[in-house]
């Protein structure tokens, strides 16, 4: 029986993806570093820790990871109060959830933005618990996030449901024994194995019901 549902952020309420990239893409380049095709792909579920690091070690900028991570949340920041990307669906979602289940947001999102897209979105007040991976030791694919949000709600990993969109969160709700929702990321579409991990795969937000979440009523 499913006793709390767990949503990610980032591909899921909101797409940002290419907010995010083009933030960090317009950053690196600024700074003299070395962009590349796969850099977006490569830190897709990193926190911001390891985001950061990497923007720093890989792709040359140079300046410290704090500093790095804090340019990109400033300027997602001004992105987000100029146009947030609400995905359709996203809000009536979380309504239909919310009515039966108590909700947490595990994301790979700096803390500042979690709490910015929820209350932009009108949305906050739904979620018991938020999780940012950079509260955590690692980000996805490890479970950690995931693991902490359930253990702020006071449920059992397993008797959770987690959304997910991406490749690295897919394998880091399965790793927490969660119950995987997926709607792949139509940008970044997650692999055939991380695919293998959802239980259930959807094709919008659209079809998330209660039903879905947890069949056996």
């Amino acid at each position: 029986m499913i006793r709390a549902v767990i949503f990610d952020l980032d591909g899921v309420l909101i797409d940002s993806e290419q907010v995010w990239d083009t933030a960090r893409e317009q950053l690196t380049k600024e700074l003299g570093g070395r962009w590349h095709a796969g850099a977006q792909r490569d830190m897709m579920g990193m926190s911001s820790l390891e985001w950061s690091r990497y923007m720093h070690e890989d792709l040359g900028i140079d300046l410290p990871p704090r500093e790095i991570s804090d340019e990109v949340v400033r300027r997602l920041q001004r992105l987000y109060r100029e146009r947030l990307p609400l995905l359709p669906g996203a809000r009536e979602a979380v309504e239909r959830l919310t009515a039966r289940w108590p909700l947490a947001v595990a994301s790979s999102s700096n803390r500042p933005l979690i709490e910015l897209v929820l209350g932009l979105a009108g949305i906050a007040d739904r979620f018991r618990v938020t999780v940012s991976s950079e509260e955590v030791p690692r980000g996805k694919p490890a479970p950690d996030v995931y693991l902490e949000a359930a253990r702020r709600l006071g449920v059992d990993a397993g008797d959770c449901a987690a959304i997910e969109d991406s490749e690295k969160g897919l394998l880091s709700a399965r790793s927490a024994a969660m119950r995987v929702i997926a709607i792949p990321n139509r940008e970044f579409p997650p692999g055939d194995e991380a695919l293998a991990a959802a239980d259930v795969v959807l094709d919008s937000l659209a079809q998330l019901t209660p039903d879905v979440v947890d069949p056996t009523g």
